[in-house]
């Protein structure tokens, strides 16, 4: 009975994780984009230099929902409390 409680919290634990750095890195590419659009419309000559930054802050996003991705994995498939 103990074990299951763990599996069932390690996938509980996995989910939250997972939707909430979908969540987060969701809303982050959505600011992201639209402050790179609202500096286009402002300065249309720094489209080359915001466009480099905004791929670089999009990827650091990603990044960290990638990162969050592989934690909920480890919660899963390497937690020594499920052996």
């Amino acid at each position: 009975m103990e074990h299951a409680i763990m599996v069932a919290a390690a996938l509980l634990g996995a989910g939250i994780t997972m939707g909430l750095a979908a969540i987060g890195a969701g809303v982050g590419d959505g600011l992201v984009t639209s402050k790179f659009i609202d500096g286009i419309t402002r300065q249309p000559e720094a489209k080359n230099t915001l466009f480099t930054n905004t791929l670089i802050s999009v990827g650091l996003i990603e990044a960290m929902a990638i990162i969050a991705t592989v934690v909920a994995l480890i919660m899963l498939y390497a937690n020594p409390l499920l052996s």
